[in-house]
């Protein structure tokens, strides 16, 4: 399920944007708007809530002039701001639209150089009956979340490819992704309807095109790029090569180019030497993109794996207990929403930032997401 529609949401405020968002509650018995309860939500999270519970907490504790600025209930006989219950804060988390909450919460792809695409589970949402919610997201190079989705259950990333993307204009970007989305259809589509380019990994899926890879003459290579770094505890040494193969007929569409990388790396405590080779291929001429920046892009396909590092280690997602109807997911998006949020106001580090805001939990995540008082 994914948003209406996201034309005009650019630059809107995120209480603008989530009007759009259909309220699954019937309208009898309602007491509090739906947007004002996903907000203090949002609130709560940015603050560092990790559960339905912290998020109560955090809406009972709130002084009136919180309340006020989100727009909480007004009980005109008390003159008092009242917060909704956990179990509101529950239910409505637990049956919001989880597509249209990603898409209307989510960083618009506009002007961004790559868009990475790569699922994660949410291990703690597993049950006796129902596996662990799978969740497909999309990413910048800058590490802003775009979008995510959840794949249904018995299928797997490859059917929620296309879902996942379709609401954005991606004319012009280019879409990373690993092997299991190296897929004949996904490149069509990427090319002819999207307008977009693709930089896809190739592995042991695709076994005839990945023999035809390996078997290209790369040493005849005269496009290369050669890189080092060190840091996280490792010296890294990459070599990129790459080839034109228009002509070699490789039965894969659109494609023009072929890349190499070769990865040597050092464990720096141990002294362990390890090697890596990666095959990919790209629909962009040599013009267009040379292997320094095939080798950015491939690189900007691991900022998506840091999201996911945050969101276990920060966020402790894995070790959520929240499992019924759409909890997982949208507990997901409101902690991607933080993450943007954060790194949109300059924290390269989510830990940090998150206590940050913590020191003053009822004002500084509300300007972090441009509440307005």
């Amino acid at each position: 399920m994914k948003s209406p529609s996201l034309v005009g949401c650019s630059g809107l405020p995120l209480a603008e944007r989530l009007v759009r968002l259909p309220d699954p509650r019937h309208r009898r018995g309602v007491r509090h708007p739906f947007v004002v309860v996903l907000l203090i939500a949002a609130s709560a999270v940015a603050a560092g809530a990790r559960s339905y519970a912290a998020i109560g907490q955090w809406a009972r504790s709130a002084p009136q002039q919180t309340l006020a600025r989100l727009g909480a209930r007004l009980v005109a006989s008390l003159n008092a701001r009242i917060a909704p219950s956990r179990s509101t804060i529950r239910r409505i988390v637990s049956t919001a639209c989880p597509g249209g909450l990603a898409d209307l919460m989510g960083e618009a792809p506009v002007g961004a150089e790559s868009v990475a695409v790569d699922g994660k589970s949410a291990r703690g949402s597993r049950t006796d009956a129902t596996p662990a919610a799978h969740l497909l997201s999309a990413v910048t190079a800058a590490g802003r979340v775009i979008s995510q989705l959840r794949v249904p259950d018995k299928t797997n990333e490859i059917s929620a490819f296309t879902a996942l993307l379709t609401p954005f204009d991606l004319a012009g970007t280019v879409v990373t992704a690993d092997a299991l989305h190296t897929q004949r259809e996904h490149a069509k589509w990427l090319v002819e309807v999207k307008k977009a380019h693709y930089l896809l990994v190739v592995k042991g899926n695709q076994p005839n095109l990945h023999a035809a890879l390996k078997a290209l003459p790369w040493k005849e290579a005269t496009a290369r790029r050669y890189e080092r770094e060190r840091g996280h505890g490792r010296r890294e040494t990459r070599s990129a090569r790459t080839l034109t193969v228009t002509d070699l007929d490789l039965d894969f569409p659109h494609v023009v180019q072929a890349a190499k990388t070769l990865r040597h790396r050092t464990d720096l405590k141990t002294g362990r030497v390890t090697h890596q080779t990666v095959y990919a291929i790209t629909d962009m001429t040599a013009h267009e993109a040379s292997p320094q920046a095939i080798g950015r892009l491939a690189r900007s396909q691991w900022g998506i794996e840091a999201v996911h590092h945050v969101r276990d280690t920060t966020f402790a997602e894995d070790a959520s207990r929240i499992r019924a109807g759409h909890g997982p997911e949208n507990m997901a998006i409101l902690r991607n929403l933080a993450i943007n949020k954060l790194r949109e106001h300059g924290h390269t580090n989510i830990a940090a930032g998150l206590r940050e805001m913590s020191y003053e939990p009822f004002t500084r995540p509300l300007d972090l997401l441009g509440i307005a008082p």
